[in-house]
């Protein structure tokens, strides 16, 4: 069956283009469009598809009040973020309305298709220019304001305790080398643990882990 997908943008020339290059794909399918937040959310409701192209901003509701309204009704569907805006402060709001991803227009066709992918497949994906920067936003607030490992939800409980330490550090933007030092480990050590966390949370790389990290208040954004 393939991945049924929705497309969200106020713009149809936008809507159009991106359809073309998905129809290209023989597991992607477009099944509906959506022209504002409302119709949106009402194409979700009829349509349920695995998969919702979201522009941040439109008419009636924006992006963000969608996808924090899906997710308060519990509906299935994933929901990747399109937008034009690069800067962290879009990321973290993203982040916290519980999108499952965040891509710019300007994504490269293959670049789409994979996180169209990965999202479906139950992983996070966000746009790998802004990684660097989202590191070092993070790294600063976490100067300001860390959770104490102890306070650990129900959520983390299937990692250890370095495990969560650990996951911390890479949330603080740090590499292998910096958290063997942080914490008296070897490098290798650190290597297992980042096997480890990464097997035990569904996660593929060390963006993944920081987004998983954020969603379950392991890394507290202000």
């Amino acid at each position: 069956m393939p991945i049924k997908i929705v497309i969200a943008d106020d713009h149809a020339l936008l809507r159009q283009g991106i359809k073309n290059v998905l129809s290209l794909e023989p597991d992607l399918e477009v099944i509906g469009e959506a022209a504002d937040g409302e119709e949106a959310i009402s194409k979700i409701e009829s349509l349920k598809p695995d998969i919702l192209l979201l522009d941040v901003n439109m008419p009636h509701m924006n992006g963000l009040e969608v996808t924090k309204c899906l997710k308060a009704d519990n509906t299935p569907v994933k929901v990747i973020i399109l937008t034009i805006h690069d800067d962290e402060s879009y990321v973290f709001e993203v982040i916290k309305s519980g999108a499952d991803g965040y891509i710019l227009k300007d994504i490269e066709p293959g670049m789409l298709v994979k996180a169209i992918r990965l999202v479906y497949e139950g992983q996070s994906f966000i746009y790998p220019t802004l990684t660097k920067r989202l590191f070092g936003e993070l790294s600063r607030q976490e100067e300001r304001r860390a959770a104490p490992p102890e306070r650990r939800s129900s959520k983390e409980e299937r990692l250890t305790y370095r495990e969560v330490e650990v996951l911390k550090l890479i949330g603080r933007g740090m590499n292998n080398q910096e958290i063997a030092q942080e914490l008296f480990l070897s490098e290798k050590t650190v290597k297992n643990h980042l096997t480890n966390i990464f097997r035990k949370i569904s996660v593929v790389d060390r963006t993944q882990a920081v987004l998983y990290a954020i969603k379950n208040k392991i890394v507290v954004l202000d």
